[in-house]
Formats: C-alpha cells, sequence, structure tokens
C-alpha cells in the first residue's frame, strides 16, 4: 500500500546535525496520521507521499521546516524566587497562566534564571531520514481524532 493522506505510517527515524552528529533516533516505531494532521513535519509528510513499507528518505530540513527559527524575544530573565523552589538548570517549566510557552532553564546566577521558550533545536539545519515500516488505512476514529492509535491502545 502507497502512503496518501488517511494513512497510518509506521517508521523508524534518526534526526542528525549538520555536521552529521546523531541528535535523536526512535527506541521503538514511530506512529503517525498523514494527510496534514501536524503529526510530521510537512515537508517529511510530502517526501513520503506514495511511498510505501520498505522506502527511505533523507531530507534536509531548514530551521523554518523543522523546529522553527531561533526567536530571542523568547528569552526570560527571571527572579529564581519567582519560580519553584526546585528548579535547576536543564529543567522545564510553565509561568503564568494561560502561557503553554514551555520554558527551559538555560541558566542560573545571581539570583536569576535564564529561560528559553525556543526548542532545542530551534534556528538549526537539520538532515531526517526514515525507513517506512508499515502503511495502513486509517480508521474513521483516528480520523475523526486526528490522529493514529495504537493498536490495543487507546489514550486521550
Amino acid at each position: 500500500m502507497n502512503i496518501f493522506s488517511n494513512c497510518v505510517v509506521t517508521m523508524n527515524f534518526r534526526l542528525f546535525d549538520v555536521d552529521g552528529e546523531l541528535i535523536e533516533k526512535n527506541e521503538t516505531p514511530v506512529m503517525y496520521l498523514h494527510g496534514g494532521y501536524s503529526g510530521i513535519f510537512p515537508k517529511v509528510e510530502d517526501a513520503l507521499n506514495g511511498k510505501t513499507t520498505g522506502d527511505q528518505i533523507r531530507i534536509s530540513l531548514e530551521p523554518n521546516e523543522g523546529f522553527g527559527d531561533y526567536a530571542p524575544e523568547l528569552i526570560r530573565l527571571v527572579d529564581v524566587k519567582k519560580l519553584p523552589p526546585d528548579v535547576q538548570v536543564g529543567g522545564y517549566l510553565t509561568v503564568g497562566e494561560g502561557d503553554d510557552t514551555v520554558w527551559r532553564v538555560t541558566d542560573i546566577s545571581d539570583g536569576r534564571a535564564v529561560l528559553d521558550g525556543n526548542h532545542e533545536l530551534a534556528g538549526q539545519k537539520l538532515w531526517f531520514e526514515c525507513t517506512v515500516l508499515d502503511v495502513r488505512e486509517a480508521t474513521e476514529e483516528e480520523v475523526a481524532h486526528g490522529h493514529a492509535h495504537q493498536t490495543g491502545h487507546y489514550c486521550h
């Protein structure tokens, strides 16, 4: 079966920086609902159109095609007294009601914490490669929910 809209694609992937250093790879196969449901980068989804089980792709992703451009305005300097007492460099938190930004603590010094709302890979050109392990038609329920469901596992 070829990959088309409203198919569930199962794959293994690896993500590299521009120097070829491995950044991330999946430990178990990943699944997503193909067809513009935001389950994978749009450029990767486009490259997978028409592919089938066993096919591989390797494509470059510019920052705006991956994790976005680096936005300096997403850096905050915050008094540590306003943060949870267990805050530490490398930790993640949200700040304030209604703010869905996940902030990464990048430094703590002189009673202040530097919070970065950018994804850790923002601003980086990346290489994405994957191997298609399986392609199947999505169920009506998956299409209605906008994401793939693991066989025998359903949770929201």
